[in-house]
C-alpha cells in the first residue's frame, strides 16, 4: 500500500480486492495466537458476508485453547483439504511466508493481499499489502476492511476482532494500548459484543498440564542482573513430564514479565532438535525486538520472537549474552 494513502483509502482498496475477487484461501502463521485466530475468524465472517467462496487454513490447526472461537468454516490445517483451486490468498499477522508452515512455497506463487502489524513485514512494498505498526493487532485491520466494505463490525466478526485485540495488548496493559483499541472495542460492544463472556472463555482454558508445567518451568527460571531479567529455557522433556503441549506455553513468558522489578523476560523453547523458539517480552523504554532481530526474528518493541534453527544448547551462550546486553542498555 502506498503510505500517503489513509486508513480508510487502503482500507477501501483491500475490501475492493476482496469484492472482485473468489476462491480465496485465508491463511495466517503457524502456532497460531489470539491474534492470528481472531483475525482468521473475523475475515472468515466478513468474506462470508460478502458472499465469497473461501477456505480457512492453518499448517497447525485450531488450538485447544481457542476451540470456543465462531468459525464460519472449519480451520483446514492441509492445502489438499481446501476444495477449490484458490485465487487469491490473504495472510493475516504473517510477517514472513515461511511462517505460513511447510506447504508456504506453493502458497507463495497465489496473488495475495497481506495484513499485518510487524515491522520489517518484506511484503510491505507491494500493492496489496498493508502492513500497520501503529496498530495493536492484525485484527484491528480486517475490521477496518469490514468497515470500509460496509459490513457491521457484530456477531462472529465482532468476537474476533474483540480476540485479536485483547490477545496483543495483554487484556489492554501492554503500550500498544491507545484510545483507538479502547474506541474499537466500544464500537464492539455497542454492537451487542459480550465482552464478559469472552473474556470467560479465554481465561478459563487451563488444564491441570498446563498447572503442572508451569510450576515446574518456575522453578528453573534463570534471574539475572538484579531480577531485571528473567530467562526459562523450556526443553521438551518439560513438556513431556508433564503431559503437556505447546499451546499451554501461551502467556509463560508475560507471566515472567510479570514478576516485579523484571524488564524483559525471555523463553527459549526446544521445538526440535535443531529448532527453537525465543519469545521476548518487556516493558517501557526496554527493546525486547532488539535481540530478536540478532536471530533472524521481529515483532514489536515490548513484544518480540524469532525462530531459531540450532539446537537450544548451540545457541543458548549467545541468547543470554543479547537479552543481558539489552538489560544493561537500559541501565
Amino acid at each position: 500500500m502506498n503510505d500517503t494513502q489513509t486508513t480508510e483509502e487502503k482500507a477501501a482498496g483491500i475490501a475492493a480486492k476482496l469484492r472482485a475477487h473468489d476462491n480465496i484461501l485465508v491463511a495466517a502463521h503457524a502456532d497460531p495466537d489470539g491474534d492470528a485466530i481472531g483475525a482468521t475468524s473475523a475475515m472468515g465472517w466478513l468474506l462470508q458476508a460478502l458472499g465469497k467462496r473461501f477456505a480457512l487454513y492453518n499448517v497447525s490447526g485450531l488450538p485447544s485453547n481457542y476451540a470456543w472461537i465462531g468459525m464460519p468454516q472449519p480451520l483446514l490445517s492441509s492445502l489438499d483439504a481446501v476444495p477449490f483451486t484458490p485465487e487469491l490468498l490473504v495472510t493475516l499477522d504473517c510477517g514472513d511466508m515461511r511462517r505460513l508452515g511447510p506447504e508456504s512455497g506453493r502458497l507463495a506463487m497465489l496473488p495475495a493481499i497481506h495484513l499485518d502489524h510487524h515491522l520489517g513485514n518484506p511484503h510491505e512494498a507491494l500493492p496489496d499489502c498493508w502492513v500497520a505498526p501503529d496498530v495493536a493487532a492484525t485484527g484491528q485491520l480486517v475490521a477496518e476492511v469490514a468497515r470500509a466494505a460496509g459490513m457491521p463490525l457484530s456477531g462472529g466478526l465482532a468476537e474476533g476482532v474483540a480476540l485479536a485485540l485483547t490477545f496483543d495488548t495483554g487484556s489492554f496493559s501492554f503500550g500498544n494500548t491507545d484510545a483507538a483499541v479502547f474506541r474499537l472495542m466500544a464500537e464492539l460492544m455497542d454492537a451487542g459484543l459480550d465482552f464478559a463472556t469472552l473474556r470467560e472463555r479465554m481465561d478459563s482454558q487451563w488444564s491441570l498440564a498446563k498447572s503442572a508445567l508451569w510450576g515446574r518451568l518456575t522453578g528453573k527460571v534463570d534471574v539475572r542482573r538484579d531480577g531485571r531479567l528473567m530467562l526459562c529455557v523450556i526443553r521438551r522433556e518439560d513438556l513431556e513430564a508433564c503431559g503437556a503441549v505447546s499451546e499451554d506455553l501461551e502467556g509463560f513468558v508475560e507471566h515472567l514479565r510479570r514478576h516485579r522489578h523484571v524488564k524483559l523476560a525471555a523463553t527459549l523453547r526446544e521445538d526440535a532438535p535443531a529448532r527453537c523458539k525465543l519469545s521476548l517480552r518487556s516493558f517501557g523504554a526496554v527493546d525486547a525486538r532488539a535481540p530478536a532481530l540478532l536471530f533472524g526474528g521481529g515483532g514489536h518493541k515490548n513484544a518480540a520472537g524469532a525462530t531459531i534453527y540450532e539446537p537450544v544448547d548451540a545457541v543458548l551462550e549467545k541468547v543470554v549474552a543479547a537479552v543481558c546486553d539489552v538489560v544493561d542498555g537500559d541501565g
